[in-house]
């Protein structure tokens, strides 16, 4: 094709943002469900200062992973061709989960 221009293919995202909200929504949710079970093991034997803390601990991660999330899912939401996800972002996200498995692994044993 020479001399004329070639048009770019739109992109059709489908369903794909929806089914990245509900992964969002799904992994918020499995960890909450952790973190409700390591707080559990943590004071199943008595209240301790050190299974406070650790239930503190628990939860204020959760709580960050949960703000993370919700920023991501509005972002989902806003536009029918959502940003990509930053590495900041994603790079805070991986520590967070990676902080509440140790967390949660901690209080196990």
């Amino acid at each position: 094709m020479s001399g004329g221009t070639v048009a770019e293919p739109v992109r059709d995202p489908g369903l794909q943002p929806e089914r990245t909200r509900l992964a969002w929504r799904r992994t918020t949710l499995s960890g909450a469900a952790a973190a409700v079970l390591g707080m559990k093991t943590a004071l199943h034997g008595g209240v301790s200062v050190a299974g406070t803390v650790a239930c503190a601990l628990c939860f204020a991660l959760w709580l960050a992973f949960l703000l993370l999330a919700h920023r991501r899912i509005r972002a989902l939401a806003s536009t029918a061709e959502p940003a990509a996800l930053t590495p900041r972002h994603a790079t805070a996200t991986a520590l967070l989960t990676v902080a509440l498995a140790v967390c949660a692994a901690a209080l196990v044993f």
